[in-house]
């Protein structure tokens, strides 16, 4: 067997007359290896949101099962999958003292949200620098500078603080396929 037949292979198509031709691209080809992608990626984010929900189910903190949206708006936004949760950990004690629906402290808690998935979405978006008016901070930042720029100015134990909460929530690539 080919070298070249092993991705498909691992996607269940099992057959070891595979030839090269098979492999080129195809409209049929495209289709299944999209598929494969797409659930494997699915995997990853339910697999990374539940041990985002299982960190904060642990310690009674009301942003359990925000796992899946808290991963999904971290992989738009660029950012590692778990520093929304851990700033929202940090900074509120993962919602216990939220301001309404403001569990980051965005905006020193002046900024109201309408629902913890509004929060999640400006969060993302913000510290992933696609926002113009916060870009200059974020874009194409570090973790470490984004916490920097977030609270780490006003608090220099606050990068070192989230980072661990990061660690506490799981390793960075963590995938158990």
């Amino acid at each position: 067997m080919s070298i070249a037949a092993l991705p498909l292979l691992t996607m269940g198509l099992t057959s070891p007359f595979i030839s090269a031709d098979s492999l080129a691209p195809s409209a049929t080809n495209a289709a299944v290896l999209g598929d494969h992608v797409a659930l494997v990626e699915e995997d990853i984010v339910l697999e990374r949101a539940k041990m985002i929900n299982t960190f904060f189910s642990e310690r009674s903190m009301p942003l359990a099962g925000f796992g899946v949206k808290m991963v999904e708006e971290s992989e738009k936004n660029g950012l590692d999958w778990r520093l929304i949760p851990a700033i929202a950990a940090r900074e509120s004690s993962g919602g216990k003292q939220a301001c309404g629906y403001n569990p980051f402290g965005w905006a020193s808690c002046k900024v109201n949200f309408k629902s913890y998935h509004e929060a999640i979405e400006v969060i993302a978006k913000n510290l992933g620098g696609n926002n113009p008016k916060t870009a200059d901070y974020y874009e194409g930042a570090s973790t470490e500078k984004i916490l920097h720029h977030y609270n780490g100015t006003v608090m220099p134990a606050y990068t070192g603080e989230v980072l661990a909460i990061m660690n506490m929530i799981g390793p960075k690539d963590s995938t158990t396929n």
